[in-house]
């Protein structure tokens, strides 16, 4: 991450600075006002006056912005407006070529100037790509951003600093394509960030998930020409506060054309890279949680191939023997997530842990029921998700719980084998997750389908276009409350 976040007590003259207004601010407050000519006060009141939320003032030698703190019914939704608001602003510091941003929080409990410079980092975020032209290949002008007052300390500024690199890490693995990031590329990648930020890494080659029979892994990688991967990630600080860890499982199908039942290439196959959001987003919080040191065990499991159907790939009507000892009969290839996934649940078992929750661009049908605005939450435990959905509200990364009623578990019987890998037309997303619950038996369960938020074919605010590094801030936000 290019841009820096750093604490700073006091703004020094004449620098870069924005100013957080209170709700409803009409006069700009005296704090604000400091050395500022009588005219450049006037423009500013009467900009106030006109209801105006972001204004810029220009000094020739430096300049001031000015935005006024959003009137919400709730204090999380009060935050997120604060976030948009720091991504507008973060095109006016590009146009003006900012390149040190100093924030001043006046609003009434200094609750404003975090979202807004967490909407200004997350804007700021830019994939390195491979272009080699040189004029597409500038730095970004902003490179720092201080947040001065009593209210703030080093400790919060670096905590959202890696935060904020959490999120970009994982919308960097999001964003890189099949051919720069197969599955053992993914699993070295997130040894690499296991070594940076302070947690073990161990990665399970073909041998290995043979040995352990993981049929749901194999039976996607057949028609693979690469291995595929099981990467166990664990963060175990000194004075971890839970005795039983939190489980993380990532799916991590690193590139899906859908094998034998092969997906249509406009709009679908072509984006299908980001299928692997789930993982990307495992190792995201983990990187945080380890740099934070917060006091948590947490351990991630991403089960990693690319689907395809080349040579021996397995094919509608096969039946799958799954590490749980389970039969599975697959009636489409190109419901393939599910498979790698309930090896992954099955597999966290073993751990004895006190919650798990995996994460995946698991169905068209979450997509459709709540679009790009939500997550599509279910799962075992009452008390875990209601408490995630309060971090959902806190970050707006919001959950929607569907049901896992015990009617559902009819769209997944199979005549010849235990169940199959495909509903009905209907509730697609539910029976998704009523098949992954027959293997997430014996410990609390949520199940997250972020199939809609996860990868962005337009621009959407901080969230930008392409992968959005969604569940990080919010699985981060969830365990550090957990410790």
């Amino acid at each position: 991450m290019s841009l820096q976040l750093a604490y700073a007590a006091t703004a020094p003259t004449a620098a870069d600075t924005v100013f957080i207004l209170p709700t409803g601010t009409t006069t700009l407050p005296d704090a604000a006002a400091t050395d500022l000519p009588d005219a450049a006060r006037q423009y500013v009141n009467d900009q106030l006056a006109a209801d105006s939320k972001l204004i810029s003032l220009n000094h020739f030698t430096h300049q001031h912005y000015f935005v006024v703190a959003a009137d919400k019914p709730t204090a999380p939704l009060a935050a997120e407006a604060l976030r948009k608001s720091g991504h507008q602003l973060h095109a006016r510091l590009k146009t003006d070529k900012v390149a040190a941003l100093y924030v001043q929080d006046l609003t009434t409990d200094a609750t404003g100037a975090l979202p807004l410079v967490e909407g200004i980092a997350l804007t700021a975020y830019q994939f390195a790509g491979y272009k080699t032209d040189e004029k597409s290949q500038q730095a970004p002008t902003l490179a720092q951003v201080y947040l001065t007052g009593s209210a703030f300390t080093a400790r919060l500024t670096q905590e959202l600093q890696a935060v904020v690199e959490g999120v970009s890490l994982a919308r960097d693995l999001v964003n890189a394509p099949y051919n720069k990031l197969n599955a053992t590329q993914f699993a070295e990648q997130m040894a690499a960030v296991g070594e940076e930020a302070g947690f073990q890494t161990e990665i399970l080659d073909l041998v290995r998930i043979e040995a352990l029979r993981m049929g749901g892994l194999l039976g996607v990688n057949q028609g693979s020409p690469e291995p595929p991967t099981f990467t166990i990630m664990e963060y175990k600080p000194e004075g971890a506060t839970n005795s039983k860890p939190f489980v993380l499982v990532g799916k991590g199908v690193v590139y899906d054309t859908g094998g034998l039942s092969l997906k249509p290439t406009p709009n679908s196959m072509d984006m299908m890279k980001c299928d692997m959001a789930g993982g990307a987003a495992v190792v995201g919080t983990l990187y945080a949680l380890a740099k934070n040191q917060v006091p948590l065990h947490v351990i991630g499991l991403v089960p990693a191939t690319d689907n395809r159907p080349g040579g021996p790939a397995f094919a509608p009507g096969d039946v799958l023997t799954m590490y749980s000892g389970l039969t599975v009969e697959v009636l489409n290839t190109d419901a393939e997530g599910r498979l790698i996934l309930a090896d992954a649940l099955a597999f966290a078992k073993k751990y004895n842990p006190a919650l798990v929750i995996d994460m995946a661009t698991l169905t068209g049908a979450a997509a459709r029921a709540i679009g790009q605005e939500g997550i599509v939450g279910m799962g075992t435990t009452d008390e875990y998700m209601a408490q995630l959905q309060q971090s959902g509200r806190r970050v707006h990364e919001r959950v929607v719980e569907f049901p896992l009623w015990e009617e559902y578990a009819e769209h997944i019987k199979s005549d010849i084998a235990d169940i199959k890998n495909l509903g009905r037309a209907e509730a697609g997303a539910i029976s998704a997750g009523k098949f992954l619950e027959r293997f997430a038996e014996g410990y609390p369960w949520i199940h997250l389908d972020i199939a809609a938020p996860a990868y962005l074919m337009a621009p959407d605010s901080y969230r930008g276009k392409g992968g959005t590094g969604t569940t990080v801030r919010l699985l981060y936000d969830f365990l550090k409350a957990q410790a």
